[in-house]
């Protein structure tokens, strides 16, 4: 009895949420009490709830409702370690952010309906990461995006916002029919919408050896859904322009929102486990996508451009991480980037932040070759010793072996940093404290994630051959930008990186291409057209007479 009854018990925090989105359309105006009352309730239930619900699966293990539909398709709701993680974080996500927003939108003529549209999105993606059949997991994801779209127009005259919102809704729906033909393909074959039977019906059939054809290609529109959804490239663009949104809009978008892509991927780990497609997509678009938001982030004179480039960027590195099939180490990845974004939004005002964000010259002297291979030397031998010790299985692990080099990499950025000035024993002392810190940190995390997730992420697989070739090649490019970052105080003078500079910043023009590609200024009305081509026509004229 207590087995059905729970999962139906997590629905409370869904449900002040909702209602707190329905109280909105009766006092949508200034300081509306009655619906900042039922927010600030929503977010307390959010948190009992979390601890509720974990006491009782650490205990009984998955639980999961009843059935509500046909055929075997409809709603119901699964508690598991992975669905408590995550409906966990955004239990704290949303305390905070909505705590915010009552001070950030005091006094404005529309508090009432930003706060209920909030409520709306938050209980959306709760039911997301709840869902237990992939009928409410395919509505649940379909009004994260239309809830996320009214947000981004809750500005609806800012011409900017328009454009952004309307190419989100563009890919909002790519990816919502990609989602529907995998879930589709995925009930043709198994006859079921229920996860579980779903998972237990892949896993069948990997042991067997004879994976059906149709469960390819669902990965492979899982792996799409996803990619659409968690703004990779080229479709990226629309990311980065969502800044004439409310800051705490912001806030949930890169902290929540966007790591439904990832979230999707670790849900339907089993069925992306048995594909041999998806996986390499993941790893190669992810990949990409993780090097060049991560190279135009540097180049980024903005503050909240720079996190709307930071947050494709972890976007593609979870991604990446999912297609080598560590997804422990992808969920890990996934909670730490959503706290650091919600808190980095939050406190983009602060003029503290500001300046810890602001470029800071290096003192040290030319980088020798030789210097440069000491450092990156250096961090190799930590990160082997240390995974001597900590136990790792080079050809067990490998994959996350893989993950560690892309730490190492990080980790020769520290020592080269330390290594540049004159010789200084407590520096270099500091370089390797802080390089083992690091380290530890990943593996106890990781290890602590794994064991939390337990049976329903499948085990590391060992990589094969096209896995191998595009593991390579996506830390070749990793160890390239990592080198030239090291060696880039010594070229920012000449003409011709002072040329790429500004093609890195303009992201490539890839926006731009996707712009003219889908006619994005056809989007907008013609009054806001004429006010995005004001500034330009009047930066014009100023160049002229000067």
């Amino acid at each position: 009895m207590i087995e059905n009854l729970l999962p139906l018990i997590a629905l409370l925090s869904s449900l002040v949420f909702v209602a707190t989105a329905v109280a909105s359309w009766f006092q949508s105006g200034c300081r509306p009490n009655q619906v900042l009352f039922l927010s600030g309730l929503a977010s307390i239930a959010s948190l009992v709830v979390v601890v509720f619900c974990s006491s009782y699966v650490a205990k009984y293990g998955l639980l999961e409702s009843g059935t509500l539909g046909m055929a075997g398709v409809g709603l119901s709701i699964r508690l598991d370690a992975l669905s408590l993680l995550m409906l966990g974080m955004i239990a704290l996500l949303g305390f905070i952010i909505i705590k915010f927003s009552k001070n950030y939108l005091d006094g404005d003529s529309r508090q009432g309906a930003f706060m209920g549209k909030l409520a709306a999105t938050i209980a959306s993606v709760q039911l997301l990461v709840l869902s237990g059949n992939i009928g409410l997991l395919f509505i649940s994801w379909v009004l994260t995006s239309i809830s996320l779209h009214r947000l981004l127009l809750f500005y609806p005259e800012r011409p900017g916002a328009q454009i952004a919102a309307k190419k989100k809704f563009i890919l909002a729906r790519l990816g919502d029919a990609s989602l529907l033909v995998a879930s589709l393909l995925l009930y043709k074959q198994f006859g079921t919408g229920n996860l579980e039977q779903l998972f237990l019906g892949v896993k069948s059939a990997v042991f067997s050896g004879n994976v059906p054809g149709l469960v390819e290609f669902s990965a492979l529109f899982l792996a799409l859904a996803a990619i659409l959804k968690s703004a990779q490239f080229p479709t990226h663009g629309w990311l980065i322009e969502v800044m004439e949104t409310p800051t705490p809009v912001s806030a949930l978008l890169h902290a929540g929102l966007l790591n439904a892509g990832p979230f999707l991927i670790i849900r339907m780990s089993y069925v992306m486990d048995a594909s041999t497609v998806a996986p390499l997509l993941l790893m190669g678009l992810g990949g990409f996508t993780a090097l060049f938001a991560s190279v135009a982030y540097l180049t980024q004179t903005s503050i909240k451009t720079a996190l709307g480039y930071s947050s494709v960027g972890h976007m593609g590195f979870s991604l990446m991480v999912c297609g080598l099939g560590v997804y422990p180490a992808a969920m890990l990845h996934l909670v730490a980037h959503s706290f650091y974004k919600a808190h980095a939004f939050l406190s983009s005002g602060s003029q503290i932040d500001l300046i810890r964000a602001a470029k800071v010259s290096d003192p040290a002297g030319p980088m020798s070759p030789v210097k440069v291979v000491l450092g990156i030397g250096l961090a190799l031998l930590l990160y082997v010793g240390f995974a001597l010790i900590w136990g790792i299985d080079p050809q067990k692990d490998l994959a996350l072996v893989v993950i560690g080099a892309v730490i190492v990499m990080g980790l020769a950025r520290i020592f080269t940093a330390a290594i540049a000035r004159a010789w200084n024993p407590g520096l270099l002392a500091r370089a390797v404290l802080l390089a083992l810190t690091v380290t530890t940190a990943f593996f106890v995390l990781e290890s602590a994630t794994h064991y939390l997730l337990g049976s329903q992420v499948p085990e590391t697989a060992i990589l094969g051959y096209g896995k191998l070739l595009v593991a390579g090649l996506v830390l070749l490019g990793f160890a390239l930008v990592v080198i030239i970052q090291i060696i880039a105080p010594q070229l920012s003078n000449r003409p011709s990186y002072q040329a790429m500079a500004v093609h890195v910043r303009n992201g490539f023009y890839a926006n731009a291409w996707f712009d003219r590609m889908i006619h994005a200024l056809d989007l907008v009305s013609p009054d806001s057209r004429q006010a995005l081509a004001t500034p330009a026509t009047t930066h014009n004229q100023k160049q002229n007479r000067h």
